[in-house]
This record gives structure tokens, C-alpha cells and sequence, in this order.
């Protein structure tokens, strides 16, 4: 199990995002009526405090939708997820995440090596640290 330090709350890594694809989290986050707000209000901050650049400025490597990424929860566990819309979730593909779930949320924007941490509404600490990123070339 990892332990989670004052330094992991005491600030978020730097994220970014594409231009086109921030209108469209912010969109899919706003007409989500799946999820609960908290969740809702958890991507809408994230998407608030990226750095939006044009799409084609976006390293290869940032998570973002469609992206395959495998990353580590707080307990130590490892999984491996693609990022999608809430209307991709499901199917075929059981890995598939939502990107308004809070995992999903957390993930956006971020590079290999970067961890984020926050508290839910219960109380109860998550973090996720990013191991790996592929996105289609």
C-alpha cells in the first residue's frame, strides 16, 4: 500500500489540454447526468486549470481521450485503461474508462511520472501516477 504525504496534496502537476478537446470534456461534463456532481464538478476543475493548447501542440505522450494509459492507484495496484467519452464505456472493450469518472478526470492531461492526489467527498484519499501513455499516431 502507498502511503500518501502532505507533499502529494500540496499541489496538482501542470496539465494540458488540446483546445478542441476541452470544448468537448467541457461539453460531455455538463450533459452527463450519469455520474454524480461531485465527479462532474472534479473534471470541470481539472478542465478549468489545464493550459489549453491548439491541438497540434500536444506532446505525444499527455493522456487524453482515446489515449491507452497504464497507471498506479494509491494501493500500489496497476491498470491499464483507455480513456473515452461516457457513451463509449462499455461493449466489447471492458477496459474502456470514462474521462468523468474521477479516475478518469485525474488522468486527463497528465505525462508518464506524473501523480495526482485528492480526497473525495467521503473523506477517503486517492492518487494515480501515471506509468505509461500511447496514443494513436
Amino acid at each position: 500500500m502507498t502511503t500518501l504525504s502532505l507533499k502529494d496534496w500540496s499541489q496538482s502537476p501542470d496539465i494540458m489540454i488540446g483546445a478542441r478537446e476541452h470544448r468537448r470534456l467541457t461539453t460531455a461534463a455538463l450533459i452527463d447526468v450519469e455520474q454524480d456532481s461531485d465527479q462532474v464538478d472534479f473534471l470541470l476543475y481539472e478542465l478549468d486549470r489545464a493550459v489549453i493548447v491548439e491541438d497540434t501542440m500536444l506532446p505525444a505522450d499527455i493522456v487524453r481521450l482515446g489515449s491507452v494509459v497504464r497507471f498506479r492507484v494509491a494501493s500500489g495496484e496497476e491498470r491499464t485503461i483507455k480513456l473515452v467519452l461516457p457513451e463509449q464505456v462499455g461493449g466489447r472493450e471492458a477496459y474502456r474508462l470514462s474521462v468523468t469518472s474521477k479516475h478518469g478526470a485525474a488522468l486527463l492531461g497528465l505525462r508518464p511520472g506524473q501523480i495526482i492526489a485528492w480526497v473525495d467527498a467521503s473523506g477517503a484519499a486517492h492518487s494515480v501516477e501515471v506509468l505509461k501513455v500511447a496514443n494513436a499516431g
